[in-house]
């Protein structure tokens, strides 16, 4: 779970140090230190954040946790050891790593010229690009499949088969969804995601197509198929999402 670091490295940079910034890049987590100390967090399948007061007993699976001066602990709880923990000592550094892993930001960087860039001359299914986080950087397997579905875009379709209108619509339903998923603090399932306050999201009650196979499509009552593409489960309404490019006049 520490790449490039270890228990003591991160003791030793980190304390004492107060923290000055908040960002996140994709799916990682960028806690900026005074010193110019980068701590990084990638949560991945199971992995939580949590606030807790000083006496809180420890979860089951926790594996690291920050005192604050007044007592406070933030821990990051993961039962499947998933989650990856890095630490940088320069901006510079935590930047090279970045630009190595990951494409433009979805939420904050990604467009339609962008993305029309990005497809131009691919030829791999559209929802397989989408799951490349050095393709486009935060958009995971239901979100794709929820950004599918929006735009009306079959998961098995080819990027150069994409029309400028399904691009322009595609890029256009990547930010809502993710958008939508902020504003209901995520979606859970079970007990496996849950915010820094220890509660769950509220996005999984609202889905259009993801998990929801047989299920009735909301936009037009055919029931959701799923198929399997790379190991990963895809949802999509075979009515709306033709698999076949539409013929748009140009």
């Amino acid at each position: 779970m520490l790449p490039n670091t270890s228990e003591a490295d991160i003791s030793a940079a980190l304390d004492g140090l107060r923290i000055d910034t908040i960002g996140r890049r994709g799916k990682y987590l960028l806690i900026g230190f005074e010193t110019d100390r980068w701590l990084v967090i990638h949560r991945k399948m199971s992995g939580n954040l949590l606030l807790r007061t000083h006496d809180a007993p420890p979860e089951v699976h926790t594996h690291l946790e920050i005192e604050f001066d007044d007592g406070t602990l933030l821990r990051f709880v993961d039962p499947r050891k998933f989650g990856r923990v890095y630490l940088f000592h320069s901006a510079d550094e935590l930047s090279d790593f970045l630009t190595d892993h990951l494409g433009p930001d979805s939420l904050e960087d990604l467009n339609e010229e962008i993305l029309v860039a990005k497809l131009r001359g691919r030829k791999g299914r559209i929802k397989s690009l989408l799951l490349d986080q050095a393709f486009v950087a935060g958009i995971g397997n239901l979100y794709a499949d929820e950004a599918l579905w929006e735009a009306r875009v079959h998961p098995l379709r080819s990027a150069d088969s994409l029309s400028k209108i399904e691009v322009r619509r595609l890029a256009r339903a990547i930010k809502t969804v993710l958008q939508r998923g902020i504003e209901r603090n995520g979606t859970s399932f079970s007990t496996t995601y849950r915010d820094v306050d220890d509660q769950p999201g509220e996005n999984q009650s609202f889905l259009n197509a993801y998990g929801r196979e047989s299920q009735p499509c909301p936009r037009c009552g055919r029931p959701i198929s799923r198929i399997v593409i790379g190991g990963r489960s895809a949802y999509f309404c075979p009515r709306c999402q033709k698999v076949a490019p539409s013929r748009i006049r140009r």
